[in-house]
């Protein structure tokens, strides 16, 4: 696998939600000399987000809901704006994002386009996400999204001026990464002003 870790034991440590596991290995230095090392990592899948952004009513959708993370980490009361995502259990990135869209926004979009992957938090969790653009017009509603019911999901969707989301990063009104990620790849490559290359 690598010369540079070697007599690697895992353990779990809870596998209630996701799986927390506890890693035990030897790691080798840069000078040479070995170290046992520990490290937990959190697994919770992989997953996909998508930008969906209209160039004639210069929109985005994205979509508000509580995260008890944030919450316990200061966010006064847990509500989060966020592109949309989801995992991808046993789909590939692609028909993970369109069922993902669908659900939680109620837009059908039959051609998002990958821009590029990263792992979310190195340090801690194994997650890469995958992440899409993709135009939606009116035609496409169809529901009213809001997310699965057995999922205990309780989805708002927001439509908003790109200009708009776009200072609520500015301001801290959109504090997510993968969102703030998706609005500057958008800003950067001028999706609301120009055809994609």
């Amino acid at each position: 696998m690598t010369d540079r870790i070697r007599n690697i034991q895992k353990q779990c440590l809870s596998d209630n939600w996701y799986t927390l596991n506890k890693f035990t290995f030897e790691y080798r230095k840069p000078d040479g000399d070995w170290e046992t090392q520990q490290r937990e990592a959190y697994d919770r899948g992989n997953g996909a987000a998508i930008l969906l952004y209209n160039r004639q009513k210069h929109t985005v959708i994205l979509t508000r809901q509580f995260r008890l993370p944030t919450f316990v980490n200061g966010n006064h009361d847990g509500m989060l704006i966020e592109a949309c995502a989801g995992l991808l259990d046993n789909d590939n990135p692609s028909d993970c994002i369109k069922k993902e869209a669908e659900e939680e926004t109620g837009y059908r979009i039959t051609n998002p386009r990958k821009i590029f992957e990263a792992y979310m938090s190195p340090g801690s969790v194994t997650e890469i996400l995958h992440f899409f653009v993709a135009e939606y017009s009116d035609t496409e509603k169809v529901s009213d999204g809001g997310g699965l019911v057995h999922e205990q999901e309780h989805i708002e969707v927001l439509e908003l001026p790109f200009k708009q989301a776009c200072a609520m990063m500015a301001n801290g009104d959109i504090k997510d990464a993968k969102t703030i990620m998706l609005l500057q790849y958008a800003q950067l490559q001028q999706l609301m002003d120009t055809e994609l290359p």
